[in-house]
């Protein structure tokens, strides 16, 4: 224990003890309900671009402190654990819902177009 000239606990060591004796004395529901309430209580107070402003600056910040490697490496470990946690039906179902979610945004025509310029796009290959 971390002692002062006095021989009295540090503030260091007595926010420890006591942030452990609460943690003892509460749940995991005490804390995610003060959390909620937390989270609501800051989006009451601030408008949407507060917080597009701060995730705007903290995503700068990382990008800034990361190079490109860094970001295809935690994207490679993010598909791999996606796809360990998935199986094939995952895949399927979600597949079939962007398909259609494509088909119910675009027309016949744009389809067309679409293919066209790819049948010109691979001729050229």
């Amino acid at each position: 224990m971390a002692q002062n000239n006095n021989n009295k606990m540090s503030y260091e060591e007595a926010g420890k003890k006591g942030g452990q004796a609460t943690s003892n004395s509460h749940n995991k529901e005490f804390y995610e309900d003060i959390g909620s309430k937390g989270g609501q209580a800051n989006a009451d107070a601030h408008d949407k671009e507060h917080f597009q402003d701060i995730g705007s600056k903290g995503g700068q910040a990382n990008a800034d402190a990361h190079d490109k490697e860094h970001f295809q490496n935690i994207g490679s470990q993010g598909g791999n654990a996606t796809a360990d946690s998935h199986g094939q039906d995952f895949y399927e179902e979600i597949g079939s819902k962007g398909g259609n979610a494509n088909a119910d945004a675009h027309n016949k025509k744009h389809f067309q177009e679409i293919g066209a310029k790819g049948g010109r796009s691979n001729k050229n290959n």
